[in-house]
């Protein structure tokens, strides 16, 4: 049971760090257009990150991605150092892109640490190949649909707003980037928080094939306090910020205006609401960047700095072989003491 507890811990943890870790997500294009002082877009992202748990409950009924990430290794191959070590690894390899400023995914990185540590324990056969596809097929697809979709809305408003007074839209527009980040955070929060939901819910499960308290026979009996404190803990790390990650989001990729900022983030709102429709983890900070990139490339394309979003993508598609390696070696190393 300690090393359950202990799990359920370093999850929270994870979330924690999840939270200031993309806290740039949500807030980084509202800071930059100075629509809200740094402090009060955090406070603003957290209070909306939490609100995702009440929408998730009573008006979605159901935490679908959750349930997706629990089932990312096969029942029967889930054990409690397997979740230890994915757990750690995703930890590690969270702070080390924060702290270089690298907006990667930390879904990716969740995910990514529990499929290589339940490989070393036993074997490729021990994941479930068309989850972790379907799962990796979205490191392309949501920044495209975000781009996609950002690239639209910003022609369409561009359009209607054509004779419009510049100093009155942006006013508007300012006001309506506090909508817009609203929602995106929304979309932050419930999606962020049920990949630990999905992990804590995992460890409960294999608990309660080894006859362990506090196990569970499947995620529909996950205790309510398990989704809340997911949701609590990644609002209060959205309230520590990462500062490193807001400068690269909100200016290195594409200088923003509260117009662009309003579109950027409603097309990654409406990717998040999306996905969380298809019951599928996708990462918010690929499906932001995917949206800034596409509201700079309507201006133009040399307004999007390209050699930061190569250096970008290239985070991205290491996340999850890197995680998965990293919990291997640390399954390999501490798997039998734990």
């Amino acid at each position: 049971m300690t090393l359950l507890i202990t799990i359920i811990v370093l999850a929270l943890l994870f979330d924690f760090i999840n939270g200031f870790h993309d806290a740039a997500n949500s807030i980084a294009t509202i800071v930059s257009t100075k629509v809200l002082s740094p402090f009060q877009a955090v406070i603003w992202a957290a209070f909306f990150n939490f609100a995702a748990f009440f929408i998730a409950k009573y008006i979605i009924g159901e935490f679908g991605i959750a349930n997706t990430v629990s089932k990312t290794v096969f029942e029967q191959y889930i054990t409690l150092p397997v979740i230890f070590a994915g757990i750690v690894a995703a930890i590690i390899w969270n702070l080390a892109t924060w702290w270089s400023g690298i907006p990667s995914s930390s879904s990716h990185t969740l995910i990514g640490g529990f499929a290589g540590a339940a490989i070393m324990h036993s074997g490729i056969a021990s994941i479930r190949g068309a989850v972790i596809i379907k799962i990796a097929a979205f490191i392309v697809l949501a920044p495209l649909i975000g781009m996609i979709v950002s690239s639209l809305l910003t022609m369409l408003i561009f359009y209607i707003c054509k004779r419009a007074n510049p100093h009155k839209a942006n006013l508007w527009f300012k006001r309506l980037q506090l909508v817009s980040s609203g929602l995106f955070s929304i979309g932050h929060g419930l999606n962020d928080s049920q990949k630990v939901m999905g992990i804590i819910a995992a460890a409960m499960i294999a608990a309660h094939a080894r006859g362990i308290d506090m196990g569970i026979s499947s995620i529909k009996d996950l205790p309510d306090w398990v989704a809340f404190s997911c949701f609590g803990v990644i609002s209060l790390g959205t309230m520590s910020g990462g500062w490193k990650i807001v400068k690269t989001m909100g200016s290195r990729i594409t200088k923003v205006t509260p117009l662009e900022g309003v579109a950027a983030e409603t097309a990654g709102a409406f990717t998040l609401f999306l996905t969380e429709l298809l019951k599928i983890p996708v990462s918010t900070t690929h499906t932001i960047t995917g949206a800034i990139i596409g509201v700079g490339a309507v201006k133009r394309l040399s307004a999007v700095r390209w050699g930061v979003t190569k250096n970008l993508m290239i985070a991205w598609l290491l996340t999850i072989p890197v995680s998965a390696a990293l919990a291997a070696l640390i399954f390999f190393l501490f798997g039998s003491l734990v």
